[in-house]
This record gives C-alpha cells, structure tokens and sequence, in this order.
C-alpha cells in the first residue's frame, strides 16, 4: 500500500461533508437529455485514491509536451483562422477577425482554495496580459476546472473593452456577483450571431456545480461556431451519449471538433461524466467531424486517477485500430498554434 498523500488527508474531511450536504440538497432544475446511470459515490471515490495513493508522478515528474506561445504570431493574418490550446478545456480561437477563448482557467489550481486542490503541472504557455484582445468568451459550464473568476474578472477589464460572455442557463447571475454585465445565457440548441459568426449552444451529458449546496442549478453544454467558411465544435465537459448523435445530425458535418480525451479514470466513477479515450473516437464519429484535437488532459495533477500522459498514447493507439491519421484526431502541445482549415464540403 502506497503511504496517502498529506493533500488527501487534507481534503477527506471536506469531501465528506460536501458528500453529506449534497444528500440534503432539492431536486436540481436542471438534467441531462437522456437517461443515465446516477452519479457513483464522491466519498467511495476519495477513499479508493487515499487507500492505493494514486494518481501518482513518476520519478522526476511529468514529462508533458509544451511550448511558449508567441503572442505576436497569434495576430499574424497568415496564421490565422488558428486554434491554440492554452491548457485542460481552455482554446483560444481565431476566426473571421474575432478572438474566441472557450473555458478560461488560468489559475494555478483548479479549486475555489488557492493552496489546495488540483495543481496545474505545466506553467502557463502565455499570460492572460500577452492574450489578443477577446471578442468572445463562451463557457460550458461552472465548475472550476472550467471558469476561473480571476481569469473573466481580468477579462472584462481588459483595455478596449469586456468580451461578451456567452454562459448557459443559470450562470449569468454568479457574473453579476463579480461585477461583470456583458452576459448572454443560453439553453440547448438557442443560438446567436457575434458579427459574421453563427453560435449555437448545444447539450452534453454533464452536470453543474459551484459550491457546497448547488448541483445542476446552472445549465452546462458545448459551443458550436461557424465562421469564415469553417463549423468548429468546442464539446466542454462530457460523459458519452446519444447528443453526439443528435448534434451530428441538426448541426454537422464539422472541419474540426475539440474533444476530452482525459480525466476518465477510474470508470467506475467517471464514466458518466467524463469520456474516455475510445469513447471519445466514437464521438468523432457522431459529430460528424472530419478533423478532432484532444484536450482536457495533461495539465492539472490530482484531477483524476490516470497518469497525465496516458491518453495521447491510448489515442495514437486507437488511431491505428480505426484506420484514422494524426490529422484526423490528434493532440496539440500545451501552449502550440495550429491553423484551422476547411475539411468538409459544403
């Protein structure tokens, strides 16, 4: 048996007592599309991770894919349409002239406590400071691997003006607590124009939470963006299900789709909130997409059980069962740059 870590121990009491308070809370407004298995047990979960001491770094630490990004490539006009991935679910879009950043976290830990919780294991690959100025930030959903109240305070602050947040059902409020106005929220399937972009807000099988006593009180799902000749799909936070199916029929097909492909382990737990890699494939295959990047791995420890480094592995495995090429479902380094082409006719 492997010895428990001290932020784990730090952190079963309060695992405990959010476990006890969620028990006690109303029926949430809130629920996904289609029926699933309910929600397997926080406190199982937490004592399985503190009794075999997992996830753990191997000697050395991790040894993730990175670059610095260069902010002066970003606004380079042959560079663009592009996508650059900042980390976790955080990309940073440039399409028809607009910056789109989708789930802003640039904190050091995905956690409403600054000294506990997930830590993010590759530093930054920019400040939010060197970012261009963002048109629009659209975001999932409210957990904290997802928003960052620093991150979107900062950016409604910065010089020429706030960014319209586009947010779903229910989030608007918790912008108003922080002094931000430039909020439109949003159902399934409700869509909006930002100039010469059409958005669409569309469902995922997730959930939502903030705090101790508000599961589900807020909507989450995935942006879809057409712009420039190009249909792009962010799918934020998502277990498997039959919405794929349904996005690739009303809205696909799409040139590129951003797709978890990590924070899945152990499946007993994650299986109906988080996608693992094969089930990522398969939603390729739903939406329609001819092109797909793998994000949500690789960059806070202490998230879920898997090694940090496993899922581009298990992906270029995949790749091979499935006749697919790097270009049709890769992964980007932390912090890389890619231009975003047209890949289905119209």
């Amino acid at each position: 048996m492997r010895p428990c870590q001290p932020l784990r121990a730090c952190l079963a009491p309060a695992l405990i007592l959010a476990t006890a308070l969620a028990c006690a809370e109303p029926t949430p407004p809130f629920h996904n599309t289609y029926p699933h298995a309910g929600k397997a047990s926080l406190l199982a979960w937490q004592w399985q991770r503190l009794r075999d001491g997992v996830p753990q770094a191997p000697p050395g630490g991790w040894d993730l894919p990175a670059v610095k990004t260069d902010p002066a490539a970003l606004k380079a006009p042959g560079n663009n349409p592009s996508v650059t991935w900042i980390g976790h679910a955080t990309m940073l879009v440039r399409l028809a002239g607009k910056a789109l950043l989708f789930d802003p976290i640039f904190a050091d830990r995905a956690s409403p406590l600054g000294f506990l919780g997930p830590r993010r294991v590759v530093p930054l690959p920019i400040e939010l400071a060197e970012l261009p100025h963002i048109d629009l930030v659209m975001v999932s959903h409210n957990h904290y691997d997802h928003l960052d109240a620093e991150a979107v305070q900062r950016l409604a602050a910065q010089p020429g003006g706030s960014p319209r947040f586009l947010v779903p059902m229910g989030l608007k409020a918790w912008f108003a607590t922080l002094g931000i106005s430039r909020v439109d929220e949003y159902r399934w399937w409700q869509q909006t124009q930002e100039g010469p972009l059409a958005i669409h807000f569309v469902p995922v099988q997730h959930w939502s939470k903030r705090r101790l006593d508000d599961d589900n009180q807020t909507l989450w799902g995935g942006w879809v963006v057409e712009g420039e000749g190009l249909r792009l799909i962010h799918t934020g936070d998502t277990g498997y299900s039959q919405d794929f199916r349904d996005i690739g029929e009303r809205l696909g097909p799409f040139d590129m789709a951003f797709i978890p492909i990590g924070a899945y382990a152990p499946r007993w737990f994650m299986k109906v909130m988080h996608v693992d890699v094969p089930e990522a494939v398969q939603v390729r295959a739903d939406l329609r997409a001819e092109r797909a990047i793998g994000m949500h791995w690789g960059t806070f420890e202490g998230l879920t059980d898997e090694p940090l480094d496993e899922p581009p592995r298990e992906l270029a495995r995949l790749r091979g069962e499935h006749s697919l090429s790097p270009a049709q479902f890769d992964v980007l380094k932390i912090g890389e740059t890619r231009r975003l082409e047209k890949a289905v006719a119209r």
